[in-house]
């Protein structure tokens, strides 16, 4: 469920942080008592910044003791030597958030903690629930108390209640697991371990590395995605697979399938922009994968042009795989401002209207009297697409040809992902003409849904296109589809 207490208008974001889906947030465990696992914690998170930037928390266990820390900011900006040295432990678990679910605010950072009969545990969460009402209404039948305002609270309330009725900790998850509806990637420390598991679709991310020791005893991580293992030394192995728990303590790892309902469906813009392209999901390179988009862009839409170029970072795979498939010369005609934060203070009027430059300014010599092929992986709202071709025809373009390495997105997303209500979809209100004169470009093509996972290489049935086509993988309650849905798709 969208977060509706953000402060910046829909103009502000898309001039500072571009005109974007954003992640829901990004989680990391590790069970190393050789290492000082709150460091590598943080440079886990430091690895997964990208899919959260609103705050960042780790939790570790040190002998039973429960230590954490969490806060608004960044994760180099929560976080300090002396703050880390204070998060003792053998186990740690961290997370960085962008509002989906509760708002903005500092007691909803996680990892959220609880009180046990065994201990407290601390859950990370990447995803979101659709039936966080009835949830509710069960747990405060149980008298839950709620910290936050978050669906991740009431999953590790739900785990702590079912703890409380004399379960150990895997069996406590997995009843929980079954009041669960949604999207819901978990990383949960307790004294004694930590879980590791995926809702029966597995639309969100979660995978398995190990830290080998000097001793040749196998110490293991859990993280949403390959680049947090890389950052910390730590060998990828596999997937937490949908429907999958994994236990890891001081035995090693162990595998519980938890349902036999699972139904993989991964979110698809995963791989397509969320994820960063160093990382790897079903065992193939995201960089590999955006630059078969981009020659399947080629294959279907060829258009003639002077140079290929890519919006950064983004859309700049799809535009060489472009280049390489079409013959036609890739460069960059726009360059990246790495060190625009959020920030309050708000442009001037004058900034405003090129605000785009605050982040992406154009190379007159690159772009000066050329015919221009652009390629970037979405357009949601259209705003931020409209200030980037007016920049490259400000800076000389005579054509600008606009490409989009995935199909129009027309649906919200309710899985995790903070997309904008129905009716603010530019695609979803209009056709692709339509689209590209209010962006203001020669020619606008989509690639097809087909090529997109076509060159997935695995099977397209196990992907969660939702965003495409609206056909949503798991059931969402009436309520909820009204809040962000246009009344005549409910």
């Amino acid at each position: 469920m969208k977060d509706n207490q953000h402060n910046s208008s829909v103009n502000e974001h898309s001039i500072l942080y571009g005109d974007k889906p954003e992640e829901a947030c990004g989680v990391f465990g590790v069970y190393a008592p050789e290492e000082t696992v709150a460091k590598l914690a943080y440079f886990g998170l430091y690895a997964l910044q990208h899919r959260g930037q609103e705050s960042a928390g780790i939790a570790t266990f040190d002998n039973g003791s429960c230590y954490s820390y969490k806060d608004m900011g960044l994760v180099s900006q929560v976080f300090n030597e002396s703050i880390l040295a204070n998060l003792q432990g053998q186990i740690a678990v961290g997370h960085t958030r962008y509002s989906t679910t509760g708002s903005s605010l500092k007691v909803n950072a996680q990892p959220a903690v609880v009180d046990t009969r065994l201990g407290k545990l601390a859950l990370a969460h990447n995803g979101n629930l659709v039936n966080t009402l009835e949830l509710r209404q069960e747990l405060d039948r149980r008298n839950g108390q709620y910290v936050s305002t978050t669906d991740s609270e009431m999953i590790a309330i739900m785990i702590g209640k079912e703890v409380d009725t004399g379960k150990d900790w895997i069996e406590a998850a997995i009843s929980s697991f079954k009041w669960c509806q949604g999207a819901y990637s978990l990383v949960i420390g307790t004294p004694d371990g930590i879980i590791g598991a995926r809702d029966p679709h597995g639309v969100r991310p979660l995978v398995i590395g190990t830290i080998r020791q000097e001793n040749n005893i196998n110490r293991y991580v859990l993280a949403s995605e390959t680049c947090a293992l890389d950052i910390i030394g730590a060998e990828y192995i596999r997937d937490v697979e949908p429907g999958e728990l994994v236990w890891i303590d001081d035995n090693g790892l162990t595998s519980k399938k938890w349902t036999e309902a699972s139904n993989p469906k991964l979110c698809v813009f995963e791989m397509i922009y969320f994820a960063r392209p160093d990382s790897i999901m079903g065992h193939d390179s995201l960089y590999a994968y955006r630059l078969r988009l981009g020659e399947q862009l080629a294959k279907e839409s060829l258009t003639d042009a002077d140079i290929v170029m890519g919006v950064p970072d983004s859309g700049i795979p799809a535009a060489i795989g472009y280049s390489r498939h079409s013959g036609i010369t890739y460069q960059e005609g726009l360059i990246k401002n790495r060190y625009v934060g959020r920030t309050f203070i708000q442009p001037t009027q004058h900034m405003r209207e090129h605000g785009i430059r605050m982040k992406l300014n154009p190379l007159k010599d690159v772009l000066e009297g050329k015919r221009v092929i652009i390629i970037d992986d979405s357009i949601v709202r259209g705003t931020t697409s409209r200030k980037i071709v007016r920049a490259l025809r400000d800076a000389g373009a005579i054509e600008v040809h606009m490409k989009i390495s995935s199909p129009p997105v027309t649906h919200p997303c309710f899985y995790g992902i903070d997309t904008d209500s129905q009716d603010h979809l530019i695609a979803a209100t209009k056709s692709v003409e339509e689209i590209a004169r209010q962006i203001e470009v020669d020619s606008l093509t989509y690639l097809s849904e087909e090529g997109m996972l076509k060159v997935t290489s695995q099977n397209p049935q196990s992907f969660c296109t939702a965003c495409f086509n609206g056909n949503y993988p798991i059931e969402i309650p009436e309520n909820i589809k009204r809040s962000k849905l246009m009344l005549e798709t409910v």
